[in-house]
């Protein structure tokens, strides 16, 4: 009797090996020198039995079929192998083929047709006859099995119809990754032909993300998990997108995964959505000039950045849960005002105000808040965004800004009145020369003499404007040299008389007493006070020169009630008056300001028995740099 054909049996599923086999051998035509379960030990039994004939599974754990394929060739060359499988796909018959395969045989054949499929490969001549066997699968025929196989078969065709017209990419995998089955929306999502992705390892697809494909089927094969998922970059056309992988293990009676099923999602748009939202959370979270925050329909803080613990005070742990109303000012509460707000902004959708708000310590900021009504895509109303900015210090320069107009807007007027007068007594004076042939020498003198104290009085105006500008543009310098305080206080008392012959003033000041400072800017500020007292004093006007530790003090009074209580703290400050007759406000402001360059100060101040005093102390040597 001649030789019987060898067969290796290889196959995950012991119970299966166990039929095939079984009905290989009661065939009589064949000899199964050996069985296995995985790719591993089909390698083993190849090399030591070369057998004529392997019918090798596809799906296996540790090498799958079309992995191990053209491994078991290169160790037995004359071996015929025969793939097995479970999978039902015209690409993986040719895949098979391309490796090297003699034949493919679906799982749902008849034994007895596997027989002849095997003996067509292996056998010499036709095949003898035998006793038929029953199928793999049921019968077709009248009988109750073979309804219920026509039934069986309309799922499975209407599963493969579904499978391929998807729009999500689909596929069916061995447990080691190969695929044997991918329907179009994956095709045209990873950009190859169906022919060069059956047999594809789909790490190959992951651009280097295989590591995350192999955890994956460590989890379905010995983790027992039930969906795993994952996500990888696929390139096509110069094209990267994101892919969502959601695997899907198909088991045996046993729970045995027999193989994988793989849903493949494009996730680009959500995964850039996803990137962008938490870029937004990181950036609202991170940012501290605003406070941004959530509120729930009922104004109760919802969530808490870090702007806004910056700028109210309150840590999340401690502000989460509570009603916003605590912001605002008690009289505001009482009145329902935040509801209110809230209510706008559900009126009109968003609802901004400034004002007073209230931080955990109890300190008060400017602040300009928007509130903007959230609702979600089904149009449900979830509550309200909100954000806050402390607006103290825009608001603080806003005062000042309106201050300085205001300022601008006083000396614009009282410049326009203290300009009238000399003017106008220039004015009548040219007049009355022009005219008076028959003015006498005393009334001539008396004209000129208004004349002269009129120029005078333009000429200082103009002076302390100038000065003013200066200083206001920090342009004021000094050009220091020595100076006599004597003859400092006696010429400005000269130069007053000028200006006011009948002005009563006594000088007392001490000899032989010298110090270093700007000669026209000292004059100027001792005629600015002495012009203060005359001018809006009364008379006598003493003016006091005398030596101090420090340097030199001047001191001039007259018999008047003083500033009023309310200039007093402020009379040196710039634009500071007591109504629109009382001059500029400049004058004052330069003393301290010339005193103050040179390193003293000026002040005003009110002696034991009630007689005010402006002083102005000056060090022996000024205490900034030559200009």
């Amino acid at each position: 009797m001649a030789e019987r054909p060898s067969v290796v049996i290889i196959d995950d599923s012991p119970e299966l090996r166990a039929l095939v086999g079984a009905r290989l051998r009661a065939s009589e035509l064949f000899d199964v020198v050996a069985e296995g379960g995985d790719g591993g030990a089909a390698l083993m039994l190849a090399h030591e039995h070369q057998p004529t004939l392997m019918l090798l599974d596809t799906s296996m754990p540790v090498l799958d079929g079309l992995e191990c394929l053209p491994l078991v060739l290169a160790v037995s060359p004359d071996t015929k192998v025969v793939m097995f499988t479970g999978f039902q796909a015209a690409g993986l018959a040719d895949r098979a083929r391309e490796l090297g395969a003699t034949a493919f045989a679906e799982k749902s054949l008849p034994l007895d047709s596997l027989v002849d499929l095997l003996w067509s490969h292996a056998g010499d001549g036709p095949t003898p006859p035998r006793p038929r066997s029953r199928p793999l699968r049921l019968a077709r025929g009248d009988d109750p099995d073979a309804r219920d196989q026509r039934v069986l078969d309309e799922h499975l065709e209407c599963y493969r119809e579904v499978f391929d017209q998807a729009t999500i990419g689909m596929a069916t995998m061995t447990l080691n990754g190969s695929i044997v089955r991918a329907n179009r929306a994956l095709i045209e999502m990873v950009g190859r032909p169906s022919f060069n992705l059956v047999g594809l390892d789909y790490g190959v697809l992951t651009r280097e993300h295989g590591d995350q494909l192999d955890d994956a089927l460590a989890r379905i094969t010995e983790g027992g998990e039930d969906v795993v998922a994952f996500e990888h970059p696929v390139e096509r056309e110069n094209d990267v997108r994101t892919v969502r992988v959601t695997l899907t293990p198909v088991r045996d009676s046993r729970g045995e995964p027999l193989y994988t099923f793989a849903q493949v999602q494009d996730v680009t748009s959500e995964l850039e959505l996803r990137r962008s939202e938490e870029v937004f959370r990181l950036l609202v979270t991170a940012v501290k000039d605003y406070a941004i925050f959530m509120l729930d329909v009922d104004g109760r803080v919802a969530s808490w950045n870090a702007g806004a613990e910056y700028i109210k005070g309150y840590p999340a742990d401690e502000i989460v849960g509570r009603h916003f109303r605590i912001f605002y000012p008690r009289e505001q509460r009482e009145s329902g005002h935040p509801e209110h707000n809230l209510e706008l902004a559900l009126r009109d959708g968003v609802y901004t105000e400034e004002g007073w708000r209230i931080r955990r310590d109890g300190s008060t900021f400017w602040a300009r808040a928007v509130i903007t009504a959230v609702y979600d895509e089904s149009g449900r109303h979830r509550g309200f965004a909100k954000v806050t900015r402390d607006q103290s210090e825009q608001r603080a320069h806003e005062e000042e800004r309106r201050r300085a107009l205001d300022q601008q807007a006083h000396l614009l007027a009282v410049t326009a009145h203290e300009l009238r007068t000399p003017a106008a007594v220039i004015d009548g004076a040219v007049a009355m020369l022009r005219d008076g042939d028959d003015l006498d020498a005393q009334a001539r003198e008396q004209v000129l003499e208004a004349m002269a104290s009129s120029a005078n009085r333009l000429q200082r105006l103009i002076t302390d404007l100038g000065t003013a500008s200066d200083v206001q543009a920090e342009a004021l310098a000094l050009t220091p040299e020595t100076m006599s305080l004597a003859g400092a206080l006696t010429t400005a008392v000269d130069r007053v008389h000028a200006a006011h012959a009948r002005a009563r003033i006594t000088l007392r000041v001490d000899q032989n007493v010298e110090f270093v400072a700007d000669p026209g800017r000292v004059g100027q500020a001792l005629d600015n006070l002495l012009e203060n007292a005359v001018r809006h004093g009364r008379p006598p006007v003493e003016i006091t020169g005398e030596r101090t530790a420090e340097g030199i003090r001047v001191v001039v009074r007259d018999a008047g009630p003083g500033v009023e209580a309310r200039l007093a703290d402020r009379v040196f400050e710039r634009f500071a008056h007591a109504g629109p007759t009382a001059g500029t406000g400049i004058g004052l402001y330069l003393v301290r300001e010339i005193a103050r360059l040179h390193g003293g100060d000026a002040s005003y101040v009110v002696d034991d028995s009630g007689r005010p005093s402006f002083v102005l102390d000056l060090p022996a040597r000024p205490q900034i740099p030559r200009s």
